[in-house]
């Protein structure tokens, strides 16, 4: 069973998407703006978030704005947008935050299942028409792949198996289980991981590697 929380300003969307949402995933609630979003979220600490880019109320950052102040009081929650835009800003600004996908509201029912199980087992997803605009948004030109050769160099090949798995979402122990060591040490690669890379979370570190097309 997968939880999740819905945000959109819409009621009727809301109660269209939960009635579209299949028997293993489980609604824990509902808001309609940004603050009630934040203290929904971080609440019920849901395991997906479905959340709409444009949403009145807090400073004006709408979806993105909600993921910023979620995050630093979240572990293990992940949000995927779902909106009628497929603008490069709304892209661009709902993944630079912190969204581990993004999928428009012409999707299926089917679709928005799927890409619920998808982002909660710790993958990204974009929708069909939306994959080569990220890719282009997100790919490096030559010059930036040479700087992230660099910025790579700089980690072990250890930290570079750790790195791409809690980009990915894994938690520490399940990266801990994956390369057979102990979470302590898990903690002592992240850390290193940060400092090396010059970034200040894990949410920071997915972003960053999604840019990369690492993941």
């Amino acid at each position: 069973m997968t939880t999740v929380v819905i945000v959109d300003d819409h009621s009727i969307f809301r109660s269209g998407l939960r009635a579209s949402l299949d028997s293993s995933v489980e609604v824990l609630g509902e808001a309609a703006d940004v603050d009630s979003a934040i203290d929904a979220v971080t609440e019920l600490k849901p395991e997906v978030v479905l959340l709409d880019v444009h949403l009145p109320g807090g400073q004006g950052g709408g979806g993105a704005e909600v993921i910023r102040r979620s995050l630093p009081h979240l572990s293990g929650t992940t949000f995927l947008a779902l909106s009628v835009s497929d603008s490069a800003e709304d892209v661009v600004g709902v993944i630079r935050a912190g969204a581990r996908g993004y999928i428009t509201k012409g999707s299926s029912a089917d679709d928005v299942n799927t890409a619920i199980a998808t982002v909660a087992g710790g993958d990204a997803v974009f929708s069909p028409r939306l994959a080569g605009f990220v890719l282009d948004a997100f790919g490096a030109a030559a010059g930036e792949q040479a700087a992230t050769d660099d910025e790579l160099d700089r980690l072990s090949a250890r930290e570079r198996e750790v790195m791409r798995l809690i980009a990915r979402g894994y938690s520490y122990k399940e990266v801990a289980t994956e390369l057979f060591i102990s979470i302590k040490t898990v903690e002592t690669h992240v850390s290193a991981v940060l400092r090396k890379l010059q970034l200040s979370s894990r949410h920071e570190l997915t972003a960053w590697a999604l840019e990369r097309r690492l993941l």
